[in-house]
């Protein structure tokens, strides 16, 4: 996988990205594919890709939809396999899909909202990571990226069962990265800030909320795009970075650096 030329160029590749129908999965997707990869779509619905597909075959590249809830680990596995199939390996996993609950003060959340959101993010992120290990590990390695969040690498108030599930991909990041190393496998993650996309749509939509948010992107003092993580992505996955494992890149506009 590594790749001493460096560089950007992901052309012959194999990518997986789950949630990839809209918002920074989808962004994730088309990305990759501009940087020459094919793409497996993890999608809930395959027969609503929204656009996906054609969008990545105008590119030139192969696009797969694949029948993927992540909350279903044995579905996602034969899923992940088919994509191997299909694309004739794998190179690069992009473990976007997740989520959080409503805001609510940590004394209220219930527990079966909290083993939701750790499902959501942590679980089936640890359960492809490791079934994708295994098919990289016998074509001499790859990249898994991992969609962390600011929220967990700081403590944000009535999201306590997202933070603690995004310190958990941090942490298992590190983890994996330590493992897998040797078997030529490099695992990153990004963490984003809030970003405009329609899951964040309705908080945003709020002026307060809004303007808040912006005063407490401390440096750049504006929302992100899904481009701007998309990119950092593409970095991760790419030859470009092909001595940087277990690491997670904040792109939070400076959010933490205060």
């Amino acid at each position: 996988m590594a790749d001493r030329a460096g560089g950007f160029d992901l052309t012959g590749q194999a990518a997986v990205v789950t949630g990839a129908r809209r918002g920074l999965g989808r962004a994730i997707a088309v990305a990759l594919a501009r940087a020459g990869a094919d793409i497996g779509l993890g999608l809930r619905d395959v027969s609503d890709d929204d656009g996906a597909v054609a969008e990545i075959e105008a590119l030139g590249r192969r696009a797969v939809p694949l029948a993927m809830d992540v909350l279903d680990i044995d579905g996602s596995r034969a899923a992940l396999d088919a994509a191997v199939e299909a694309l004739g390996g794998l190179d690069v996993l992009v473990n976007n899909a997740g989520g959080g609950i409503p805001s609510a003060p940590a004394a209220d959340v219930t527990l079966e909202d909290f083993d939701h959101v750790w499902a959501w993010n942590v679980r089936s992120a640890f359960a492809l990571s490791q079934h994708a290990a295994k098919r990289m590990r016998s074509t001499g390695g790859g990249a898994i990226v991992n969609m962390a969040s600011q929220a967990g690498l700081v403590a944000l108030p009535g999201e306590s069962a997202y933070c603690i599930a995004k310190a958990a991909v941090v942490h298992m990041t590190r983890c994996h990265a330590v493992e897998w190393g040797t078997d030529g496998i490099r695992v990153n993650a990004v963490a984003p800030t809030f970003i405009e996309t329609d899951g964040t749509a309705p908080a945003l939509s709020d002026p307060v909320f809004r303007a808040d948010t912006v005063e407490r992107i401390a440096a750049l003092h504006r929302i992100g795009v899904p481009r701007e993580v998309a990119d950092a992505v593409v970095f991760l996955a790419a030859p470009a970075a092909s001595l940087i494992t277990g690491q997670t890149l904040a792109i939070d506009g400076g959010w933490t650096a205060r």
